[in-house]
């Protein structure tokens, strides 16, 4: 490993390895926060954030998948952890991947959840739209947006009023500056040639009432994984808020049941 991570991350637990890849427009402590602890008692947890997402500076060129790959893995090598399983979420789900392909000497396995391989007619329409309101400057018109189509419509069906307007606050609240270059990379990515390669167990979680990247993109996944298993969260694009609960005891099963026990000691960041 000869690439040096310039990602800020957190660093939580002990166990065996385990490196997250988070979303676009997302972060470590947005996309795993309510499930950080659970993983973490289990687990040495290694949570880079991508360029201009929480920890780390916006880059100054567009975002390459194969760098951001090279750099998640090399924040782990930095941290102590020689081999981790991934869990990838959205986004995080071609980078994991092209990671394992990249560096299948230190991935154990994978956990893919929300994502997809690359973007087809419909997910590279709505990647448009997501860059048009992003750079419209309309906060407003850009958070409703998101709620909409990032929520499950059970999810935003049960909302009061007030927990909507909470909802459409908290995302205007929270874009960060890296959302452009985020967004573009999800639609650029093509990694449906590395999905062959995986040679680790992989579990792929589908949010089967998502309608950003629909359950279409989650099968494709699993279908091109050899001996991948799947799993159905009833949840939309949001399982951290949707259903952390059963997010978490997905991930922690399939990773109890596949991944060596692995010595490892660590400080907070």
């Amino acid at each position: 490993m000869t690439t040096a991570s310039t990602l800020g991350r957190i660093v939580r637990g002990s166990g065996p390895g385990l490196l997250l890849a988070h979303g676009a427009t997302g972060s470590i402590d947005g996309n795993y926060g309510p499930i950080l602890d659970g993983l973490a008692e289990r687990y040495k947890v290694v949570g880079p954030d991508y360029p201009g997402s929480g920890r780390t500076p916006r880059a100054e060129e567009p975002l390459q998948l194969d760098r951001l790959a090279d750099e998640l893995v090399a924040a782990a090598v930095e941290e102590g952890l020689d081999t981790f399983a991934i869990a990838g979420y959205s986004l995080g789900t071609p980078v994991a991947l092209r990671a394992a392909s990249r560096h299948p000497e230190r991935v154990t396995a994978l956990v893919l959840t929300a994502g997809f391989a690359r973007p087809n007619a419909r997910l590279r329409l709505l990647s448009e739209d997501w860059l048009r309101h992003l750079r419209s400057g309309d906060e407003e018109a850009l958070a409703r947006w998101a709620v909409l189509n990032g929520a499950g419509a059970p999810f935003v069906d049960r909302m009061t009023a007030d927990e909507l307007a909470a909802t459409v606050a908290g995302a205007r609240d929270s874009v960060p500056p890296g959302a452009v270059e985020q967004v573009e990379l999800v639609g650029s990515v093509d990694v449906r040639e590395d999905l062959g390669r995986v040679r680790v167990p992989t579990l792929v979680i589908s949010t089967a009432v998502d309608s950003m990247v629909t359950p279409y993109h989650h099968r494709e996944v699993a279908d091109g994984i050899p001996g991948a298993e799947f799993a159905e969260l009833p949840s939309g694009h949001l399982p951290f808020v949707e259903a952390p609960a059963e997010w978490l005891g997905l991930i922690r099963k399939f990773l109890d049941a596949h991944v060596e026990s692995q010595a490892g000691t660590v400080t907070s960041r």
